[in-house]
């Protein structure tokens, strides 16, 4: 048998060194990935990842908070699995006896710390700021700062329109300190998504723009909560439209006055507002919340009827009348205080 020359040997030797190494480094990382327990505290870890971090970022940030104790195998571990690049974005909280296989599940699978707010029909973008500060999601100041931002309008198309109206009444999953910008573009894209196929929709007799539809959507939404009367609360701004009546909404006049102490006034009913319907015989210039699915449907197709007042009952509901005699006498029996013959009682009123 011929010997093999040494310069082979000593490749063949290379090569089993080479096999024994990696099959010793792949068993070390297969061991740190799954039986390893880094040191975390008595306290749970928080990290942030952030959108566009690197693989490389997140297990530095793991790496820092003693979330792992090596960050090249928990690396290899997530490029062998093709899990780099399905990492969420978010804030994730790790407690210690946690292995780096179960950490890398929890960031591909999204499970971190998410705070879930409602935001109710009919918010204004002001409410909904107020609530997302309460609820430690975002801060007020600079998600109404957000709102106005001029590129982000630029982005939806909104830049002569601005944002409200166009934010969907949801329940939303956010991380704490979520940026204002990330929040203002998922509640818009869900309004894309839901609302805006419908606003599109052939419907009515007025050929209102999606924008007019959306605008007449939020009076709609601010004048009652009851869904079977939406679609008469509807017909009556339709109807009004049609002979070019002001709309006499005080939502509408609400919406347009700086400082609203709870109590509108005569005085303010006669301003000079864009808002304010009791003077101009159209529908305000936008939106004055954000409305829900139902009063959209509501906008777009009325009821059948020949309504042109309604009045509030006091119990939420509202009585619907054809003519000035019929609301006079509806005005007297459920709103006895209000002075006869005076604007605010011809209005349609919450």
């Amino acid at each position: 048998m011929t010997a093999q020359p040494p310069i082979v040997r000593a490749l063949l030797a290379c090569f089993a060194i080479a096999a024994i190494v990696a099959l010793l480094g792949a068993g070390l990382m297969l061991y740190n990935v799954h039986y390893s327990i880094a040191a975390i505290g008595p306290a749970p870890a928080e990290v942030r990842v952030e959108q566009g971090d690197s693989l490389a970022t997140v297990a530095r940030k793991l790496r820092e908070q003693k979330v792992i104790s090596n960050g090249l195998f928990f690396s290899l571990w997530a490029r062998f699995s093709g899990a780099q690049k399905r990492i969420h974005q978010g804030l994730y909280r790790f407690e210690t006896g946690i292995s780096p296989r179960e950490i890398l599940d929890r960031l591909v699978n999204g499970k971190g710390i998410f705070y879930s707010v409602t935001i109710p029909e009919g918010f204004t973008i002001k409410e909904i700021a107020a609530l997302l500060d309460k609820m430690q999601i975002a801060d007020k100041d600079k998600f109404l700062q957000e709102s106005v931002n001029p590129s982000l309008l630029a982005s939806f198309g909104l830049q002569d329109k601005g944002l409200e109206g166009y934010l969907f009444p949801s329940t939303y999953h956010f991380t704490p300190a979520t940026p204002e910008k990330e929040v203002i573009v998922t509640m818009a894209e869900q309004f894309r998504k839901v609302s805006q196929p419908v606003l599109v929709q052939p419907g009515g007799t007025l050929q209102l723009t999606a924008h007019e539809l959306l605008t007449l959507a939020s009076i709609i939404e601010k004048e009652t909560g009851i869904h079977e009367e939406r679609a008469l609360v509807s017909a009556v701004f339709h109807n009004r439209l049609k002979l070019q009546m002001p709309l006499q909404s005080d939502p509408t006049v609400i919406y347009g006055l700086k400082d609203f102490n709870g109590n509108l006034t005569r005085k303010d009913l006669q301003g000079a507002s864009p808002y304010n319907t009791y003077r101009i015989a159209a529908l305000p210039p936008g939106p004055i919340c954000n409305p829900s699915l139902a009063s959209i449907k509501a906008a777009l197709y009325p009821a059948d009827v020949s309504y042109l007042y309604f009045v509030s009952k006091n119990d939420g509901t509202h009585l619907f009348s054809e003519t000035i005699e019929a609301h006079n006498q509806a005005v007297k029996t459920f709103q006895p205080r209000l002075p006869a013959h005076t604007p605010k009682k011809v209005a349609a009123r919450r």
